[in-house]
């Protein structure tokens, strides 16, 4: 199958790429400078230029473009970069898979848990209602970018990640190294409910809806969300580590700004449609999780 991927340099970007490839698929990836090999075909979706004609043959597509909420401090502008750093690619990309003849079968497109917001003690499930916070708004507004795919008939899956446990990125890329200097330990109190999934696990899953017949949100997070001070307990055993100081919101909240209130919020995810359509998890609990964070590091 040839797959066009976008946001194929980042973390998970370049782990489906290699995954892909290995079984057997033919991967096109959309780069904004000039292409180094057959492979890559450029684009600027800040403009809405993408040449449809140079995704000729492609029966699927994944879109993992984004700036990552948590790299930088949440001012105004970052958030503005955020949100269109989402929707402009995925308008671009669904608007030119539209006008493929004959059109890809799927698009497997990128989105999070943010939507459901700080729910406390509430089971989530792709049925849930969204929440109200800056995230919950930004992942609206990127799925209702890719509608012009769905107008077209394309299957869609919206990929709702979770907090994905890998060394070097996301949440727990900030995490690994102060557990390491033994000062991790849970995060504020420690009683919200965190909805993990390993970089493995993500990618089986992302590959797993290119290939299964599903479409809509899918949450992908593993199938045993835990809270956040169980979870900075599964990690010190694995790494060899105590966890024993809490991190205070204050703390918190002057290394990463506007983002630690996403990192405190309680989101207690199940992946429901992911198991109902027969995906079987290589981490099903977060003991499983961290030792392979830990091997992985």
């Amino acid at each position: 199958m040839k797959v066009v991927v976008c946001g194929a340099s980042g973390l998970i970007g370049t782990a489906l790429r290699e995954r892909l490839v290995e079984r057997g698929h033919q991967v096109v990836q959309l780069v904004r400078r000039e292409p180094s090999g057959p492979d890559q075909v450029r684009w600027d979706p800040a403009r809405r230029r993408l040449d449809a004609g140079a995704l000729e043959g492609v029966e699927a597509a994944v879109n993992l473009s984004g700036a990552g909420v948590g790299d930088q401090r949440w001012t105004p502008a970052y958030q503005r970069e955020v949100l269109a750093s989402r929707t402009e690619p995925t308008r671009t990309l669904a608007e030119a898979l539209a006008r493929l003849e004959p059109r890809p079968r799927v698009l497997v497109q990128g989105s999070a848990i943010g939507v459901y917001g700080h729910r406390g003690e509430e089971v989530l499930t792709e049925s849930s209602a969204p929440g109200s916070t800056f995230l919950a708004d930004v992942v609206l507004d990127w799925e209702a970018a890719a509608r012009p795919a769905q107008d077209a008939g394309i299957r869609t899956a919206f990929a709702r990640t979770g907090l994905v446990m890998a060394p070097g990125a996301g949440a727990f890329g900030k995490l690994l190294p102060l557990l390491r200097l033994g000062l991790g330990g849970p995060l504020g109190d420690g009683r919200q409910w965190w909805s993990w999934i390993t970089l493995e696990d993500e990618v089986s899953a992302l590959v797993h809806l290119l290939e299964t017949d599903v479409e809509g949100p899918v949450d992908l997070t593993g199938p045993a969300p835990v809270r956040n001070a169980e979870l900075t307990r599964a990690l010190g055993r694995a790494f060899g580590r105590p966890t024993l100081l809490p991190v205070p919101r204050l703390a918190l909240r002057a290394v990463v700004g506007g983002f630690a209130d996403e990192i405190l919020a309680s989101q207690r995810v199940l992946p429901t449609v992911l198991q109902r359509s027969g995906f079987r998890f290589a981490h099903e609990d977060v003991d499983a999780a961290a030792r392979w964070l830990a091997d992985a590091a």
